[in-house]
């Protein structure tokens, strides 16, 4: 069995870009458990990276978010040994763009910028797709030290799947593109089929209800934490 289940994931990891993409699908999560961090990097502050917190368990509050925007966020989890009670995604490896059924993990980069008196979540294109950059969260003003990204409108965050089990990712999601306000980066491209052509798709979930990053009362996780 041991076998079997080993030259199954080693296929999944050999897959072309395009194949291995139709193996994933997305399932939804409750927001509340969530919160979307734009975290300082160097010693200066000035420049930052997508965090992604998750509550998994009550025993303990990963994190805790002030008032007004910009919110300060207190990241509690890095003064305690989190494993089974956070999960905590840093980088690539932990989220990844999607939207509607094609997983654009390896087109587009998640980065987070300052843009004038904001801070924002940008997915950018890693090669020539003759797609653009999405403004997909913002902190609502500038600020120091660790803020919260609030999603744009018709995005949220689901988790990859594989043969209908969760895994340890999560995916910026949107069902199809919005259109960008006159002027301005679009919070999506528009025009974008929900299912890129060469991508097989996967229906439109609906979303959860509730958008709400607060601290998450007590509950089971329901799959393995991310590496930290």
């Amino acid at each position: 069995m041991a076998g079997v289940l080993g030259a199954v994931l080693s296929g999944v990891l050999a897959a072309p870009p395009a194949q291995a993409q139709a193996l994933f699908g997305a399932g939804e999560v409750d927001a509340n458990r969530f919160l979307l961090v734009a975290a300082p990097i160097g010693s200066a502050g000035e420049r930052f990276q997508l965090n992604i917190y998750e509550q998994l368990k009550g025993t303990r509050p990963c994190f805790a978010v002030g008032e007004g925007k910009p919110a300060a966020v207190n990241p509690l989890l890095s003064t305690f040994d989190f494993t089974g009670i956070c999960s905590r995604f840093i980088d690539a490896n932990g989220y990844s763009l999607r939207i509607g059924g094609s997983d654009l993990a390896t087109s587009y980069r998640l980065s987070v910028v300052r843009e004038g008196q904001d801070i924002l979540l940008v997915a950018r294109p890693t090669k020539a797709t003759g797609l653009g950059e999405m403004v997909v969260a913002r902190t609502g003003g500038l600020g120091s030290g660790f803020l919260k990204l609030e999603l744009e409108p018709n995005w949220r965050l689901m988790r990859r799947q594989f043969g209908g089990r969760s895994l340890g990712h999560v995916y910026v999601y949107t069902d199809a593109a919005p259109v960008a306000a006159p002027g301005g980066m679009p919070s999506a491209m528009p025009g974008m089929p929900a299912a890129v052509p060469g991508m097989p798709g996967m229906p439109a979930a609906k979303p959860p209800e509730g958008q709400s990053a607060s601290p998450a009362a007590p509950a089971p996780a329901t799959d393995a934490p991310a590496a930290r």
